[in-house]
C-alpha cells in the first residue's frame, strides 16, 4: 500500500542550540494538522509624553518591536489524523499528553547546555512561515476532550512565537548606518573622513577617534581603496 498519496507537507520547527541556526536542528518539531489560519504582528513604539493642559502630542519614533505570529496547533491522541493507518501498519500514536510534553521540552524549557530556551526556525510553504528565526514566547493550553480516565484525548495549544534576528541581519535589513555595530568603509575618490563618520554616526565630530584606530596619520588625505574601520561609539 502507497502511504504517500496521504502525505502533506507539514509546519516544521527547526531545533537548535546556536544563534545562527546553521546546518542541520539539532531536533524537529512537526505538526499533526496544519494550522487553518495564523496571525503575525508588526509594532512601532513612539513615545507620546504630553505636557500639562495640552490637547496633543507629537508622536517621536522610539523603535520597531520584532514581529509576533500566533499559531494554533491541535494534538490529538484519538487516531483520526492517521486515517486509521496506525491499526494497518501496526504503529502507535503518542498520547496528547506526551506531544505537548515533547512540543515544550524542545520549544519553551531551558536547555541545560544554553542555560535558556533553544533557537527555533519556523519552516512551511510559500508564505510569510517560509523561513521564520523565532523564540517561543508563551504556550496556552486548553484541553478539549477527555478519556473516561480523565487522560486529555485532544488539546488546542496557542503559541506566540516572537522573531528573533541577528544584529547584522536587522541592519541590512533597515538599511542603516548603526553606531553600535563595526562597520568597514573602501576609500573612494573624494571622502573624507569626517564626512564618512556623518554617514555612519550620524555626525561628524568622532573623526579623530576613527584616525586613532586606523592609524592615520593624515586623515585629510585618504588614499582611494583603503580599508577603514569603524569601531562602535555611544552617540
Amino acid at each position: 500500500m502507497d502511504l504517500n498519496i496521504v502525505k502533506l507537507e507539514k509546519l516544521r520547527i527547526g531545533v537548535y542550540t546556536d544563534r545562527k541556526r546553521k546546518g542541520k536542528p539539532k531536533d524537529t518539531f512537526e505538526v499533526m494538522f496544519n494550522p487553518e489560519s495564523f496571525s503575525m504582528k508588526h509594532k512601532n513604539v513612539f513615545q507620546t509624553r504630553q505636557g500639562i493642559n495640552t490637547s496633543g502630542s507629537q508622536a517621536r519614533y522610539s523603535h520597531s518591536c520584532s514581529d509576533q505570529i500566533s499559531l494554533k496547533l491541535v494534538f490529538d491522541g484519538t487516531g483520526v489524523s492517521n486515517y486509521g493507518l496506525d491499526s494497518l501498519t501496526g504503529g502507535r500514536s503518542d498520547s496528547v499528553s506526551e506531544q505537548i510534553n515533547k512540543f515544550l521540552n524542545l520549544c519553551f524549557y531551558m536547555d541545560g547546555e544554553i542555560h535558556e530556551p533553544k533557537f527555533l526556525k519556523i519552516q512551511w510553504g510559500d508564505g510569510p512561515l517560509q523561513i521564520f528565526d523565532c523564540r517561543l514566547d508563551s504556550a496556552d493550553i486548553k484541553y478539549t476532550s477527555f478519556e473516561k480516565g480523565g487522560a486529555p484525548l485532544r488539546a488546542e495549544l496557542t503559541a506566540m512565537f516572537v522573531e528573533d534576528k541577528d544584529a547584522s541581519k536587522r541592519t541590512r535589513m533597515e538599511g542603516k548606518s548603526s553606531p553600535d555595530l563595526t562597520h568597514t568603509r573602501i576609500v573612494k575618490n573624494g571622502d573624507t573622513l569626517p564626512l564618512l563618520c556623518k554617514e555612519i554616526y550620524g555626525s561628524s565630530t568622532h573623526y579623530l577617534r576613527v584616525a586613532q584606530v586606523n592609524n592615520l596619520d593624515n586623515f585629510r588625505n585618504l588614499m582611494p581603496g583603503r580599508e577603514i574601520v569603524f569601531p562602535p561609539i555611544e552617540t
